[in-house]
């Protein structure tokens, strides 16, 4: 037996929307939503669901650009100006939303055993901390989040206040598109909340997506994901 994954349908606002689903070998186990980069539901982020069910967690990555193209995927740099223009039209607001759909269907599968961490990698960082501080199922909120390189979190900060589980930050320090005093912000920000972890590198933006040879920084990845791992099993296991 090995583990298996799909796409699920996940409903919202008398619509659906498609999730990628990995299920571990175990068959149950605890619940991560998983959230893309810009380049959406890509061989990285199906690779990084499956990488998570084989240490025994249900992944759940759902199609945040779906409101706009259904399964929109690319796969590398070379598709940065159709991604950074999904982008520009993305709703935050309808996304809480989704989020919060995304959260109710992995709470409701029979095989996730009821803790839910989030994980988000550039626009899914920001996604990650917006599901740690707005998704809540009936009452519940997310038990643990990771967040790598999340530029849009900044504008969140106002939501601080509502931030009540553990977060781990990744950044890099020569980050093209988050400036070390934005950084600072977040860290500024944070630093009163109980189980916060901050981790910085000597690496630029995305460097853990090994699918953008530009951007992938291994040194940077193979530190980060062990210490990602590590906190989600204190959480979530």
């Amino acid at each position: 037996m090995s583990i298996t994954a799909r796409y699920q349908s996940v409903p919202v606002d008398g619509d659906h929307f498609d999730a990628y689903v990995a299920l571990p070998e175990a068959g149950r186990g605890p619940g991560i939503l998983l959230f893309q980069e810009i380049f959406g539901i890509n061989d990285n982020i199906r690779g990084l669901a499956e990488r998570l069910a084989d240490l025994g967690y249900i992944a759940v990555a759902p199609d945040m650009f779906w409101r706009i193209e259904r399964r929109f995927e690319r796969h590398d740099e070379s598709g940065m100006a159709d991604a950074f223009s999904m982008v520009q039209r993305f709703d935050f607001a309808a996304a809480v939303t989704d989020i919060q759909a995304a959260h109710s269907h992995l709470l409701g599968l029979a095989e996730c055993t009821g803790k839910v961490g989030a994980m988000g990698f550039c626009l899914g960082g920001g996604l990650a901390f917006a599901a740690a501080t707005s998704s809540r199922v009936d009452g519940k909120g997310i038990d643990a989040a990771v967040c790598y390189y999340g530029s849009a979190i900044n504008s969140m900060l106002g939501q601080v206040e509502h931030l009540a589980c553990p977060v781990m930050f990744h950044y890099g320090t020569r980050d093209q598109y988050i400036p070390a005093e934005a950084i600072e912000e977040v860290e500024r920000a944070v630093a009163t909340k109980a189980g916060v972890e901050f981790h910085r590198y000597d690496a630029g933006h995305a460097f853990s997506n090994w699918d953008a040879p530009t951007f992938y920084d291994q040194p940077a990845a193979d530190l980060a994901w062990p210490r990602s791992v590590s906190f989600l099993d204190r959480y979530l296991k």
